[in-house]
């Protein structure tokens, strides 16, 4: 099947028919800016088209990490195939369901088509490939063992996606549960306390206390719906826009984040296992430490890693050993500094930072698991305690007029 890539900024996929030079009925598809450069381009292949049809296109959805991440396992296992890396790129393209990536995908290709190195065309796509990946890949290309550099992404990537699904998984949990709650309790306070109220008038007697918090409450709620809602929702979302754009703001919730109760004790061994597996990666690859050292803060996914990294890449170029200038940057484990003292010693650092990396990824699986079971009972009691006190309040005067009665 005849495929001509073209290289125009608004171009289409066309499938189309037609004949060749011996008579022979053809069939293919050619990206192109419309039927006339269609007909042009198999003219001058000799073909004679006879049916040309506008392939129509999906909406693309956003392309996700986890979709470069199985593309980067995709090329890596074509390659060591003996698949040529063009043939790779259309046969990755074709099979992907997401219209977005079978785009980007064609026009890195059309960039090495033309004679640009595979980690320069990745360059010009920083949102989807980050420092990290282009430099290996440059270094993959430079030593000739692309397919084994980007089995060892593929493999980061997948790992690093891991840890990040079971980080959104443990605290999805209790956040979905309060949101739940919030929204319980608004529409017993706003429908269903005045109710009761309109009732225990009625009796003409004196409400007990905690029955009177609970509609005087309900009452703020009925008047003030409207503000309660705009605050909390303009509050998350400029709260939001501060952490995503204020450096300092990141610093801070990042440290703050590290301190939490049981939370922070597995964001902070993710962090390391980020830090340890991308150093691992980047070292095994051929890139020299001080290099590697600039992608790897960032890589961690916390300020505080990432300014520890910067102190730590300015001590090892000086001539400081990695495992002192990680010991001075006081936020690693000592089963971390132990394992990356024996490394630098066998001259197997990458090996033993990989080792740790494991061990940090085994003990956030642990921990997920070990929060899901502990997180129940907590929130069972919880809503329970917030739910139950609420009725309790609603039904102590019909207790207290059972009782007169």
């Amino acid at each position: 099947m005849a495929t001509v890539a073209s290289r125009g900024i608004k171009d289409a996929v066309f499938e189309w028919e037609g004949k060749d030079r011996s008579g022979k009925i053809v069939r293919g598809e050619v990206r192109a800016s419309g039927e006339n450069q269609v007909k042009a381009t198999l003219r001058r292949q000799g073909v004679l088209a006879t049916k040309i049809k506008k392939r129509r296109t999906r909406s693309g959805k956003k392309i996700k990490p986890k979709d470069i991440a199985l593309f980067t396992r995709q090329m890596a296992t074509m390659m060591k195939a003996g698949v040529p890396l063009l043939q790779s790129f259309d046969i990755v393209g074709r099979g992907n369901s997401n219209p977005s990536v079978t785009k980007l995908l064609n026009d890195i290709r059309a960039d090495v088509e033309t004679g640009t190195s595979l980690n320069a065309a990745f360059r010009k796509y920083p949102m989807y490939f980050d420092s990290l990946y282009c430099n290996l890949v440059e270094a993959g290309e430079a030593a000739g063992i692309l397919e084994a550099l980007l089995d060892r992404l593929a493999l980061y990537m997948e790992k690093t996606e891991a840890i990040k699904s079971k980080i959104r998984s443990a605290l999805m949990y209790p956040i979905s549960v309060i949101v739940v709650a919030f929204v319980v309790v608004t529409i017993i306070m706003i429908f269903v306390i005045p109710a009761f109220k309109e009732v225990f008038t009625s009796f003409g007697a004196d409400l007990p206390a905690p029955t009177l918090l609970v509609m005087a409450i309900s009452e703020f709620f009925v008047a003030y719906w409207w503000l309660i809602f705009g605050v909390i929702g303009g509050g998350f979302y400029f709260f939001m826009q501060a952490w995503k754009r204020s450096e300092k703001m990141q610093a801070t919730m990042d440290r703050l984040l590290l301190k939490l109760p049981i939370f922070g004790a597995l964001i902070d061994k993710s962090a390391v296992a980020r830090w340890t597996r991308t150093l691992s990666t980047m070292f095994a690859a051929g890139v020299p430490l001080v290099e590697a050292l600039d992608s790897v803060g960032g890589a961690a996914g916390n300020y505080v890693y990432a300014s520890a990294t910067e102190r730590i890449q300015q001590e090892v170029s000086t001539g400081t050993s990695l495992t002192a200038a990680m010991g001075n940057a006081n936020v690693f484990p000592s089963m971390v500094l132990q394992m990356c003292a024996i490394g630098e010693e066998s001259g197997a650092l990458d090996h033993m930072l990989g080792k740790a990396a494991d061990f940090y990824e085994a003990e956030v699986d642990e921990m997920v698991a070990g929060l899901s079971s502990l997180m129940e009972p907590i929130i069972i009691v919880f809503l329970g305690t917030l739910i139950g006190g609420i009725v309790v309040s609603m039904y102590l005067p019909i207790f207290k007029l059972g009782q007169v009665v």
